[in-house]
């Protein structure tokens, strides 16, 4: 069971995965396509992606013209923003942020032409990635972090970044 909330940003979703708590911890569908789909997340996912990221990393805002995705901090908590990079929409460079964690399970459904950056919370985060596209069938594009267009504010300063996002 599933929870579906529209954000601000036009077909970027908030999903919030019910959770069966009892006292051993708790248990919850991290995706079922058919609950999914009933709710108007129709993207049909192909690959999955882990990333194993320390505190302090800022992953950049990276995205494609064709990939859906579904993202979750599965492990730690992770400071998430996603970017509109449509340089053709009147939206371009509108941005939001939300605090995806293992213990809230959110996860955020990103479509098409939004890039998707996190700072890392916690002391280690398992970031998911579920995606509707092979990694490399679409070209890939890198907005800076820090880029003045967009005046993305971020929790803290990043101690480690990668080079494609320096």
């Amino acid at each position: 069971m599933i929870e579906v909330e529209k954000t601000s940003l036009t077909g970027v979703y908030l999903v919030k995965p019910k959770a069966h708590e009892d006292a051993r911890g708790n248990f919850y569908e991290t995706y079922n396509e058919k609950d999914y789909k009933a709710a108007g997340l129709t993207a049909d996912f192909i690959q999955d992606d882990i990333s194993c990221s320390i505190k302090g990393v800022l992953k950049g805002m990276h995205g494609d013209a064709g990939t859906y995705k579904l993202v979750q901090c599965v492990s730690g908590s992770v400071y998430a923003v996603i970017l509109n990079c449509d340089e053709t929409s009147p939206d371009f460079g509108k941005w939001q942020s939300f605090i995806l964690s293992d213990e809230n399970k959110y996860q955020l459904y990103i479509p098409p032409m939004y890039g998707n950056g996190y700072y890392v919370l916690s002391d280690k985060a398992v970031y998911s990635y579920k995606q509707s596209t092979y990694y490399g069938e679409y070209k890939q594009f890198t907005y800076k972090w820090n880029d003045e267009r967009f005046k993305i504010e971020w929790p803290a300063e990043a101690t480690v970044i990668s080079e494609r996002d320096k």
